[in-house]
């Protein structure tokens, strides 16, 4: 029998693991015409993640109701029953000779006071991995100018972060005024920079791609990035050091994650961040970017092409699960800090090995 109970800290894979677990999810999702197919991008992660990740259609009442059902051992009829499920034996001998055994999940480790003393701006911080980075610059000690174009998402995160240096503010990053209030917000000292807002484009190819698309999509992650390197670049010059870091994606690094004004735009922030390493390397400004592979975030895909979609979709078959933004803040704050210091210049992948696949 099972040793440990089901609770809203276990895995979702331990959960469809469990008979009597995995037939309660399985009559939750029947209800609204899904299989647990629908959990395996997410199956690593504990299942009251999914409170927050779901936006109000996986609740916490719902989520207490499934953990005293699986307690009580009240099951839908027909489920196998508790004395149905392996031994602790049986099981130990099926991790050991199965080599398909979940990894275990990464845990967020605080590395605190490691932003002490520094100002930080960050685009997109209202939510995804601009969020998630804002925020673990906040808990390690920083001062965050947290940006978004979205009050209610700013207000949020400041609520979430109650007693830590934020100044939220609303702006957007390819507007001459707005990225002119983000520097007066974070003052005369600017250490570091995350330059993670960003859109995604139609998955249209070159022969379908409207100027719309190609304009909106460059005038956001191209324009608005290069703007506010140059509107930071005379506090670090002058105080003789930073750090840039610019969110490039698995399409700066390939030809097969997106349509062509995503992958084109995405080429030109590695080179946007390329150049400017080389150029400012002398004056103590390190600039590098992260390429995201599969994450979980607020920005979704749509696929305005059939054949954008075909073949998008055909690459996809070798992507990675998709990680929380937790975990590419992880690779973002390592090189925003001290800790990159010997750093500069590269366009890291943070794609769980989709870039080798």
């Amino acid at each position: 029998m099972r040793t440990t109970p089901l609770t809203g800290d276990s895995s979702i894979a331990d959960w469809l693991a469990d008979p009597a677990g995995d037939a309660i999810l399985t009559e939750m999702l029947a209800q609204s015409g899904q299989t647990p197919d629908v959990f395996k991008p997410v199956r690593r992660l504990a299942l009251k993640r999914l409170v927050k990740l779901s936006r109000g259609a996986f609740t916490q009442e719902m989520l207490d109701d499934l953990v005293r059902r699986a307690a009580a051992g009240d099951v839908p009829p027909g489920a196998p029953s508790a004395a149905a499920q392996p031994t602790a034996a049986a099981s130990a001998s099926a991790q050991a000779s199965d080599p398909a055994v979940e990894p275990r999940e990464w845990i967020e480790r605080l590395d605190q006071g490691r932003f002490a003393g520094k100002t930080v701006i960050v685009t997109g911080a209202g939510s995804g991995i601009g969020r998630a980075t804002a925020s673990r610059v906040a808990r390690e000690g920083g001062r965050v100018i947290a940006v978004d174009v979205s009050r209610e998402r700013l207000d949020e995160f400041v609520a979430e972060h109650p007693g830590m240096e934020v100044v939220a503010l609303t702006a957007d990053i390819t507007d001459d005024a707005g990225v002119a209030r983000i520097v007066e917000a974070a003052g005369d000292i600017i250490d570091g920079l995350a330059n993670i807002a960003g859109i995604m484009d139609d998955m249209t190819p070159v022969g379908e791609v409207t100027d719309a698309v190609w304009q909106r999509v460059f005038r956001v992650n191209v324009d608005g990035t290069m703007k506010l390197m140059r509107a930071v670049l005379p506090a670090m010059l002058a105080r003789g050091g930073g750090s840039i870091v610019n969110t490039a994606s698995e399409a700066a690094i390939r030809g097969s994650a997106a349509g062509v004004a995503y992958t084109a735009s995405k080429h030109a922030v590695a080179g946007l961040t390329k150049s400017s390493a080389f150029m400012y390397a002398p004056s103590g400004i390190r600039v590098n970017a992260v390429a995201p592979g599969p994450t979980i975030t607020n920005i979704e895909a749509t696929f305005a092409s059939p054949l954008g979609a075909q073949r998008v979709q055909t690459a996809m078959a070798v992507m990675p699960d998709p990680v929380e933004a937790d975990a590419l803040a992880a690779s973002i704050t390592f090189l925003l800090s001290d800790d990159g210091v010997n750093v500069n210049g590269v366009i890291l992948p943070s794609d769980g090995g989709w870039s080798v696949a």
